[in-house]
Order: C-alpha cells, then structure tokens, then sequence
C-alpha cells in the first residue's frame, strides 16, 4: 500500500512538471499566452521587465522628438539603445512598418503582443497626438513620470507586504516539513498512517486548508496600484 501510494504521488508530480514544460513551449520570440502555470509566469515576468524600461524608453524617444527626430526615428533609437524584451519588441514594430502595416495598426499590433497596461496608455497617447497635433514630447515626459511614481509606490507596497508574504510561504510549507521530518524518525509510525484511509483524509484536509489559507494571505497581501 505504501509503494502504490509513492508511485501514485511521483506520476502525479512527473506529469505536473511535465505538463508546465510542454505548456510554456508556447513562449518563443516576442508575446505567446501559454496556458500551463509556467508559461504564465514567464508571460508575467517578461511583461515585468517590459513595464520596468518603458520609461527610459519613453525618456529616450522625447530626447530624439526634441534633437528634431520623427516618431519612427525615436523609435529607431530605442531599437539601438535599449534592452531585451523593448528593444526586441520596438524592432518587430519597425519590421512591420517597413513592410507595408499601417503605422496605427502597427502599434495596436505591439500594444495586443505585449498585453501592458502603461503600453496601451502611450499608444493611445501617440494616436490622438497625431489626429490633434498634442506635443507628443510633453506626453512621454507626463506618462514617464506617471509611470516612475506608480513604480515608486508599488515598491513601496512589496517591501511591506514581504513579512506577509514570508509568513504565507513559512506557514504552507511547515506541515510538510514537520510530515518529512516525523517520517525519518519514526517511519514505522507515520508511514502506516500515510497508507490509512484516515491518513489519506487527514492529509488531503491539510491540503485544503493550507491552500485556503494561502489564497487568503495572497489577497490580503496583493494590492493594487
């Protein structure tokens, strides 16, 4: 009973790792959903990092708008001078102007791949300048400071929440550790209770609990800016 139970346990946690990987396959050059948790979470991290250089990007195309650049030569500068993911995502939107896309449609096009709030904000911002003739340098400067404070205050918000979030991780994980550690010291105790009905129920009550708390935790902790 003992040996069906570890085996059912490794083919679950095998075809979990292995679901996660062949999901996050999905993920190549540029802006992919996957669906597995895995390809999410790069899905998330990239956004991050993107989020992170926009407004040195923005800082840069309002210095090239103001040494007499045009907005597809600002564009230009951050293919040159920024980093991975921006600068790979502003060379896509160069290559679709280049063949023919129309410059709004390439745009919303890098707005839909990137899937980022502030992004949105600048494209928004760059299409109605171009309809109404807005000082489009004035407006990188604005959305760029708007977006440091945000930045500013949502790292204000994570390092108060780290004890929160520490305690959530420290509290889901302790059952578990307390479970391994009782089970080395006294296997012939704990391992006929794994293999129990009542053990099975008792663990997947724990199971249950633990991943109620933590979603509680999670929300009380996760804040909004």
């Amino acid at each position: 009973m003992t040996a069906w139970l570890a085996t059912l346990l490794f083919a679950l946690c095998f075809a979990g790792v292995a679901w996660c990987i062949v999901g996050s396959i999905r993920i190549k050059s540029g802006w992919q959903n996957g669906t597995s948790p895995l390809a999410r979470y790069l899905d998330f991290r990239r956004r991050e990092a993107f989020n992170a250089q926009l407004p040195e990007a923005l800082s840069t195309m309002s210095n090239a708008l103001r040494a007499g650049f045009s907005v597809s030569q600002a564009f230009d500068s951050v293919v040159d001078r920024g980093e991975d993911p921006m600068s790979e995502e502003f060379r896509i939107l160069q290559q679709q102007l280049k063949i023919g896309m129309g410059f709004e449609e390439a745009l919303e096009s890098m707005a839909g791949r990137v899937g980022s709030d502030d992004l949105t904000l600048v494209t928004t911002a760059i299409l109605i300048s171009r309809k109404t003739g807005g000082n489009v340098t004035e407006i990188f400067d604005k959305i760029s400071e708007t977006i440091r404070g945000r930045m500013k205050i949502e790292r204000k918000v994570k390092s108060l929440t780290a004890q929160g979030r520490m305690q959530g991780i420290i509290v889901s994980v302790l059952p578990f550790f307390l479970a391994a550690v009782m089970t080395a010291i006294k296997p012939g105790l704990m391992l006929p209770f794994f293999a129990s009905a009542a053990g099975m129920l008792a663990m997947l009550f724990t199971v249950a609990l633990i991943l109620m708390g933590w979603l509680i935790i999670r929300k009380i902790v996760k804040i909004d800016v």
